[in-house]
């Protein structure tokens, strides 16, 4: 009885499907449901129309003989990314890419197209000097959407990196009077005084023995001196921690590029949250220092400021004689402006200094020279150097030698490139004599493994100041345009002077008074890690440019520091 009732039930279900079910679940419910599959469906079909059409954009560019990497019509070139990038660290900085890829294919040529959509969009890499005056000089083309939307969460889109147009005229030329060489000069008191801090930290460190990142000192250091010539402000980051400072630093943390693999990474749930809270504590923080700057001109017009928002707010006065005070719209592009400079000028001056750090460590005789010009020059003890420079900051443009060094650093660890959006109509003229379609491309402006060709470059691996100071019919006289760790053109970087003379006073003491000793090999034994190294080199590049594991390091004083 029972078998044959379920038997009858069974056949209902197969006969009338859609009854049964609507018993279980509500009519509402199903029609939700039908409603999430169609959308599903949809966005399905989106991403297969999408996908099929950068696909066969990319097989046409191959047809017509377009520079790019083996490419694969479903996947593009995403298997060949996958692979040269497998062979080292997974933090290392994506600039390494274009280099791998042309080692991997030694017919590639230095610019050449990428797809790997929909991951990242489709890119067009420039590494030789021609093709990258023709996008930054000669026509230079606007930033890229991707780089506007990974520093919105800090700077709102109304940064000078990414402005465009009139806005961005405007907004360069009010600045950039607190950015000359000769105001950057009267600052050199406030430089030297953080330095010296620097030195008595350093010291403490030397008197402990232990190992530590050197990357998180060069951080503290040049966070507090963005902090005295932008805001005027003492962050005292060297010596404590200051709020504004670790919001800063943790929203960084969580911008995110538009090529993240991980979707975890791209899309955490939790990033908008962080980034309105961090953002709240910065704001907060700028905004009084803002208000203190305001009040400052108002009861003195006539008083001028050292500091770069103080001279920025002077400039945008004198620009509109019918503006009597500072207004709301200085001050939203303001607050964007000292953001981008915090977190812009503090991380790659960092990076740089950590770097001649590594590579005077590797070259003691290079590091004798360097020392030995200091003391001809600025004399032989700590307060000789510090009243010499004080009095007469433009001695620091008098060593040709540490010049020397800080560009052949730059050469080999650029902290910085330029990711630009290409233009409708526009195309790069390669050497063969090919025309490269910018339209729809980040067009990627990498410095990195230009600074290493071969083909520009005698020994480019090799360490060699001396490059920069021998006769132009010299083999080793640089190539003009093949050295760009600032860029060139109207949107080149405009903090470099400042990098400068931070980067020159800083071996002027550091080296005066300690030796600096690179300390991979025992870190490794401590915590090892496979791969640890990028052709070969363990103090690779992070994502933000920095050295791998932050610069490990021992301090050791010297004999005679007075």
């Amino acid at each position: 009885m029972f078998g044959s009732n379920l038997r009858v039930a069974l056949t209902e279900v197969e006969a009338h499907p859609s009854a049964i079910m609507s018993f279980f679940v509500p009519a509402s419910s199903t029609a939700l449901v039908y409603t999430f599959c169609a959308i599903l469906v949809t966005l399905l079909l989106f991403f297969i129309v999408k996908l099929c059409t950068h696909r066969a954009q990319f097989l046409r560019m191959k047809r017509q003989g377009l520079p790019m990497p083996p490419y694969n019509p479903i996947l593009g070139h995403l298997p060949v990314v996958i692979n040269v990038m497998s062979s080292i660290p997974r933090d290392s900085h994506n600039q390494y890419l274009p280099g791998l890829l042309r080692r991997a294919y030694p017919n590639l040529g230095p610019n050449f197209y990428m797809d790997t959509w929909p991951f990242g969009s489709p890119v067009l890499f420039i590494c030789e000097p021609i093709a990258l005056h023709q996008i930054t000089q000669e026509h230079s083309l606007p930033k890229h959407p991707d780089l506007r939307e990974f520093l919105r969460p800090l700077a709102s889109g109304l940064d000078i990196v990414t402005m465009e147009g009139q806005q961005w005229k405007t907004w360069r030329n009010i600045f950039n009077p607190g950015f000359s060489l000769a105001h950057l000069m009267t600052l050199t008191p406030l430089i030297i005084n953080e330095t010296a801090i620097l030195c008595d930290i350093l010291k403490e460190r030397a008197a402990e023995g232990k190992i530590f990142a050197m990357k998180n000192l060069m951080d503290r250091w040049t966070m507090d001196i963005i902090g005295n010539v932008v805001l005027e402000t003492n962050l005292n980051t060297q010596r404590a921690d200051n709020p504004m400072v670790n919001a800063l630093k943790r929203q960084i943390r969580w911008l995110v590029f538009g090529s993240k693999l991980n979707p975890w990474e791209r899309w955490h749930p939790f990033r908008s949250l962080v980034h309105r809270y961090c953002s709240h504590q910065i704001n907060s923080y700028i905004n009084a220092d803002l208000d203190r700057h305001i009040a400052n001109l108002r009861l003195d017009t006539n008083t001028t400021s050292k500091s770069i928002v103080g001279l920025a707010m002077q400039t945008y006065l004198a620009e509109d004689t019918s503006r009597k005070s500072i207004d709301d719209t200085f001050r939203v592009f303001a607050l964007s402006q000292i953001k981008q400079f915090l977190f812009s000028g503090h991380d790659t001056t960092s990076s740089t200094m950590c770097y001649i750090f590594y590579v005077l460590s590797m070259n003691p005789r290079i590091k004798q020279r360097v020392e030995e010009e200091h003391n001809k020059l600025l004399g032989l003890t700590f307060e000789s150097k510090s009243s010499r420079i004080q009095e007469k900051p433009h001695l620091l443009n008098q060593l040709p030698y540490t010049t020397a060094v800080l560009k052949e650093t730059m050469r080999l660890y650029p902290v910085a490139s330029s990711l630009r959006g290409g233009e409708p109509g526009f195309c790069v003229r390669d050497p063969e004599g090919r025309s490269l379609p910018t339209d729809g491309f980040l067009v990627w402006a990498v410095s990195q493994p230009l600074h290493r060709d071969p083909n520009y470059w005698v020994r480019p691996e090799t360490f060699i100041p001396d490059r920069w100071l021998v006769d132009p019919d010299d083999p080793l006289y640089p190539i003009k345009g093949a050295w760009r760790p600032f860029e060139y053109g109207p949107r080149n970087c405009i903090g470099q002077e400042l990098a400068m003379m931070e980067l020159k006073v800083a071996m002027v003491f550091v080296l005066h008074m300690f030796d600096v000793e690179v300390a991979y090999v025992q870190f490794d034994l401590e915590k090892p890690k496979y791969p640890n190294t990028v052709s070969g080199e363990r103090a690779y590049q992070l994502t933000l440019a920095g050295p791998s594991d932050g610069l490990p390091c021992k301090v050791k004083p010297k004999q005679a520091t007075a």
